[in-house]
């Protein structure tokens, strides 16, 4: 199987790029990053691409699954428009050119809360994304939505301080189906439903992730 990944050089990313290159059922694998990495595999080709010029990259974007674990912080971002540049514009353009391209597979890191119709910025446009990326009609559409992630040696205080929160109320026996999520359980999740390569749109809730990490792939 040809993989193609965008958001590589993020926590989840790094851990799915990982699990590709050391999986055998993943013959080639493209990523696409602003910067170009220092790593070489036989079967990895990095492109250094402009994400605000699809024109430039869009005939590269063929194979068989298109994994995005492309996202950022506000506070990374800078403002809200460069937020939702990253979080939407960038993703969504990403999946309609494997559209246009007949990849057949999308699988999509989108978040716990998703819904276009939030007060919350962050969640609205995770839903936004969601539902333009299904009427993209892709054969195979998975869809994650994860809880809070445990991203390793996090340099994120509030981040850090949410953890700790989630950890203690789930101890009292509170939010146990927002359990903090390992970004390496999250990609093992993602690895298995692209090997499952159901038919029409399957959404992992939280708890179905950890599911889906130990081969209980939702059909």
């Amino acid at each position: 199987m040809h993989a193609l990944l965008i958001g590589a050089t993020g926590a989840t990313g790094k851990d799915l790029l990982r699990l590709l290159l050391n999986d055998n059922y993943f013959t080639h694998v493209d990523i696409f990053v602003r910067r170009n990495l220092i790593i070489q595999h036989q079967k990895l080709s990095v492109h250094v691409i402009d994400f605000d010029n699809p024109e430039q990259w869009k005939h590269l974007v063929k194979g068989d699954v298109l994994f995005s674990c492309l996202g950022t912080t506000l506070k990374a971002a800078g403002s809200k428009a460069a937020q939702r540049k990253i979080d939407f514009d960038y993703q969504y353009q990403f999946a309609r050119a494997a559209r246009e391209n007949n990849v057949n597979s999308y699988i999509l890191v989108s978040s716990a809360f998703a819904d276009p119709n939030s007060v919350t910025f962050y969640a609205k446009i995770k839903g936004e994304l969601e539902v333009a990326v299904k009427a993209l009609a892709f054969p195979a559409l998975t869809i994650f939505n994860p809880p809070m992630l445990v991203r390793k040696a996090t340099d994120r205080p509030m981040e850090v301080m949410g953890l700790k929160v989630i950890h203690f109320l789930n101890k009292i026996g509170l939010f146990s189906s927002q359990k903090p999520l390992p970004t390496e359980i999250l990609a093992q999740a993602m690895v298995n439903a692209a090997k499952a390569n159901v038919h029409g749109t399957t959404i992992y809730q939280p708890g179905e992730i950890w599911q889906c990490a130990q081969g209980i792939v939702k059909h």
